[in-house]
């Protein structure tokens, strides 16, 4: 049993402590949305956010892990898909097959987080996923878009 608080919620899971945490997020936690790509760190389409910090789930064990620490998925971003960057993802239609943007997302969430307005060389040195589709160019302008969506809303709660 490994116990792990995974998107806000202690859950006790049926894996040995040897099991990458992709697995245990997808099969006993029941959370599809972080994918499995590569399972050699390459394409980052597992990635998700270890106390804040982008991690490749296929290369971290459940045993190396506490329940202190904090783990987001991209189900935990947020439940209905409102989170900037997944709006800007859908209002600039950005995923093709979609694979692998659950992975860019949690990439572009954090490199915001870094970087509230990134430049184009902050977004490619950031945004290292493998994307079969080719959609580089929209991922861009998305995070381009999620920064502005972003810094409009920073400047509604301070005038408010």
């Amino acid at each position: 049993m490994a116990k792990l608080n995974i998107n806000g919620k202690l859950l006790d899971l049926a894996v040995d402590g040897a099991t990458p945490l992709l697995w245990a997020l997808r099969e006993p936690a029941g959370l599809t949305g972080t994918k499995y790509g590569c399972d050699v760190g390459i394409c980052r389409a597992c990635l998700v956010h270890i106390d804040g910090v982008p991690v490749k789930a296929c290369e971290v064990t459940v045993g190396s892990l506490t329940p202190q620490q904090k783990i987001v998925t991209i189900e935990g971003l947020s439940s209905n898909a409102s989170h900037p960057v997944q709006k800007a993802w859908l209002e600039l239609d950005v995923a093709q097959c979609g694979y692998c943007q659950s992975g860019m997302i949690m990439a572009a969430v954090a490199l915001l987080k870094e970087k509230p307005v990134p430049s184009d060389a902050d977004i490619d040195a950031a945004i290292t996923n493998l994307c079969r589709c080719g959609t580089y160019q929209r991922v861009r302008a998305a995070i381009h878009l999620a920064a502005r969506h972003q810094d409009a809303k920073r400047s509604k709660s301070r005038r408010d």
